[in-house]
């Protein structure tokens, strides 16, 4: 089997942008992550690959899926996924990538995004396509770090703030930037990456995964082994995918982001947009396909792209269908497709007739708001079965006027009318 630059699997060195630490010794396997595996495989262990996520959504979407997807791949080379839900951390918030102190939800609020987290990584699914295995023993351990965090007494508090100093902690970009420019740093903040690191110690990692910007976070795991007698973990880090925009960084307060639970034709359609730019960059991230054996023509693989994501989270058949009813309906006359494409429902039940345009938009959940649904017509960006909705005030008298009509907004999204 090939290697990569570090002397690993390339399936485990695909897309990696950082690991460490990078020793020079083979023999060294606190220092390289290809000893580390090659002892465990000759003493029959698996390693724990540690992944924590504080769940402050309810909603998974493909940027978050970068790092399960590698956790996945240790699963199914026959390591242990150590799955921590940060139900504790979660409260006070991840100050990584933030310029002012988060709002600290409650315990309640965490545990049902909690719940829906799950769900989304596949917790009874189908175990083809989820993106965890949660059904092969000794593959999955699902963690909450209250388990350990909230029964720590002052004394273990004050000894794991003895372990770092102010001077490292406003090391960290965002604790300098805001320090620098004035804005406040709550002193449960500068708790955060200690606590994190400390569940690395209560489930005694060998490897942490995290993206680019938690290195900080990741390194303190391993200062905390260190401090309490561990062998200390590595640190894997993978990119930020960028959002749909091809520059930002996913986000759904971006407003370019790819959901989990997004229906196959939304999910192709959006895929199938993607700048150029970004396309080489979703294919290693977000699949397996072989880069070198796919078409040159950027079109192609654009839509190859699509298409893997789209089988990967719906199967081969709903994705084969997605791309076809995509062709229907962006690529016809007006009208064409319509009729005969799988398109998601949205119901006109809680429409109150006459209803006009920019109000039926946000009626059935296709805009956020009446105002962004006025911008939408005015742009050009909505037609009603293949014909442009022009004028926002334009009045439809009763739901059998739009009854199986699809409405469509730009190039990505579309919705079938329907009565019930």
């Amino acid at each position: 089997m090939a290697k990569g630059e570090w002397g690993l699997p390339q399936w485990l060195e695909r897309g990696v942008a950082d690991l460490f630490p990078i020793g020079t010794e083979a023999s060294d396997a606190d220092q390289q992550l290809a000893a580390r595996l090659a002892e465990a495989e000759k003493q029959g262990r698996p390693l724990r690959i540690k992944l924590g996520i504080d769940p402050t959504g309810s909603d998974i979407h493909l940027g978050h899926s970068i790092l399960f997807r590698k956790l996945r791949a240790f699963q199914d080379a026959g390591h242990t996924a150590v799955l921590i839900i940060g139900d504790f951390t979660a409260r006070i918030g991840d100050p990584t990538g933030k310029s002012a102190t988060r709002v600290q939800l409650t315990a309640e609020q965490v545990e049902a995004n909690a719940r829906t987290y799950l769900q989304q990584l596949g917790q009874g699914q189908d175990p083809a396509r989820a993106l965890l295995d949660f059904e092969t023993p000794g593959r999955l351990e699902v963690r909450r770090n209250s388990e350990w965090l909230a029964s720590l007494d002052l004394p273990k508090v004050i000894e794991l703030l003895g372990i770092s100093t102010v001077g490292q902690m406003l090391a960290k970009e965002d604790f300098a930037n805001r320090y620098g420019s004035g804005t406040p740093i709550s002193l449960h903040e500068f708790l955060y990456p200690l606590l994190q690191g400390y569940d690395s110690v209560a489930v005694q990692a060998d490897l942490e995964l995290g993206g680019t910007d938690q290195k900080f976070n990741v390194a303190m795991g391993r200062d905390l082994q260190r401090h309490f007698g561990q062998r200390t973990q590595f640190g894997m880090l993978l990119p930020i995918l960028a959002g749909l925009d091809g520059v930002q960084k996913m986000s759904k307060s971006l407003g370019n982001t790819v959901g989990l639970a997004e229906d196959p034709l939304s999910m192709y359609s959006k895929l199938e947009k993607v700048p150029d730019a970004a396309v080489e960059e979703y294919l290693t991230l977000l699949t397996n396909l072989d880069l070198a054996v796919l078409p040159e023509n950027p079109r192609e693989r654009q839509k190859a792209m699509a298409l893997e994501v789209t089988r990967q989270r719906h199967g081969e058949a709903a994705a084969q269908q997605a791309q076809a009813d995509a062709g229907k309906l962006v690529g016809g006359a007006k009208g064409s497709g319509a009729a005969d494409a799988e398109v998601p429902e949205a119901s006109l039940a809680q429409v109150n007739f006459p209803a006009k345009a920019f109000y039926l938009l946000s009626a059935v959940g296709i805009c956020s708001s009446s105002s962004e649904a006025r911008r939408q017509i005015q742009g050009g960006g909505v037609k009603l079965d293949g014909e442009k909705l022009a004028d926002p005030n334009q009045e439809f008298a009763a739901a059998a006027e739009l009854e199986g009509k699809v409405l469509q907004l730009g190039k990505k999204t579309f919705r079938r009318l329907v009565a019930g």
